[in-house]
Order: C-alpha cells, then structure tokens, then sequence
C-alpha cells in the first residue's frame, strides 16, 4: 500500500450526503463521524469509504462515549466485511477551516487502527456556493497524515484524491437541502440519549 499522500479515497454518495446533512440539522455546533468502509479489493492505492456515521453534536471531546460508539459501530459493520476507516468534523463557527486539537486526536486515534485514516473537513463556503453551481467536487476538505505523523491538508489537487462515487452526489444533496432532509438525521448523541432513535438511519434515503 502507498503512503497516504498516494492514497486515493473514494466516497459513496450515502456516506457523504449523511454527514453533511448531520452538520446542517446542528447548524451553530461542531458535529463529528466516522467513515465506514475498506481498502478496495481490486485497487490498494484506493479507500473505499462506503457508509458514514454521525456521532456527535455536543461534548465532542468526551471519551467513554466515543470509545463505547466505536466500538458498536465495528460490531455493526465487521459482518459486512468493513471497519472505521476515518473520521469527519464540522467546525462550530461558519468560516473556521482550521483542524482543531479534538478533531486531531479523534484521527489519530482512528488512524491506530487503521493507518491510512483520513479527516474529511467540512468546509462551509463550498457547501453554501453548492446551490449556486455545478461543482461536482466534495464540499469537505480532504487531511492526512505526513510523513512526520502531522495532519495537513492535501492541497488544491486535493480534489483529486477525495472523490465522490456517484457523480450527480452534490446534485442529490442541494434536492436534499432544500427539502430539508437535514431534520431526519440520527446520531449517535441522540440514540444515548434514547435507544429508539437509530443512529443507523435506515430511513434517511427512502
């Protein structure tokens, strides 16, 4: 496998609608996921994120919770063959593109177990320009690690190293937006909170 600077990452349109849609229902907090999904069998240069899980929205930096929902959601997935594979955050404030120090330790955490783990980082001004153009590329911001173990975002060919499965993603996402499909989204936060709530969100594409 190569470094992850070579690494490719390829996200499934469900993974990525989920999480932002989870940052969108909790506008004025920061919100966190992990990415769920695999080295591609056909392709060792290329992560295979196939599903994601919204975590939390308060309290990001707690560590029970964290271990205790990252370990149900290993439990959920290994059947399926797949594991945690990295981790999204959303910044609190509108304009913040910055890794923050809980986002840092959550990945590096994540990335313990499985090396090539990157950070997605929403990055709100290509959301917000996403119901004006015809962008195909992600609105999150891709991170991995460097050589010397540090986060860095990989740079304006960035775009080339996170890709969206389906291209018509941001397509379905501004139709998602506008019908405010945000509000069905279930995180982890929610289900401890009440263990009816599904954090699976089994219903969020019907």
């Amino acid at each position: 496998m190569g470094s992850n600077g070579e690494l490719k990452y390829e996200i499934s349109q469900k993974a990525y609608i989920k999480l932002v849609l989870h940052s969108l229902r909790h506008k004025t907090a920061a919100v966190n996921g992990v990415l769920v999904g695999r080295i591609s069998p056909k392709d060792e240069g290329l992560v295979e994120i196939s599903d994601s899980v919204p975590l939390f929205h308060s309290n990001l930096a707690l560590l029970p919770p964290l271990e205790i929902s990252l370990i149900m959601i290993e439990e959920h997935y290994v059947a399926q063959g797949l594991s945690i594979v990295g981790y999204f955050h959303a910044n609190e404030r509108f304009d913040d593109v910055e890794l923050c120090g809980v986002a840092k330790n959550i990945g590096d955490h994540i990335s313990r177990y499985f090396p090539p783990a990157p950070i997605l980082l929403l990055d709100n001004k290509k959301l917000e320009a996403l119901s004006k153009g015809k962008d195909r590329s992600p609105v999150m911001q891709l991170c991995v690690k460097d050589g010397s173990k540090n986060w860095r975002v990989v740079g304006t060919d960035g775009g080339s190293k996170l890709l969206l499965k389906e291209p018509s993603a941001n397509v379905v996402l501004s139709d998602y937006i506008s019908s405010e499909k945000w509000k069905d989204v279930t995180d982890v936060d929610d289900h401890l909170d009440d263990i009816t709530k599904d954090w699976l969100n089994p219903g969020l594409f019907n």
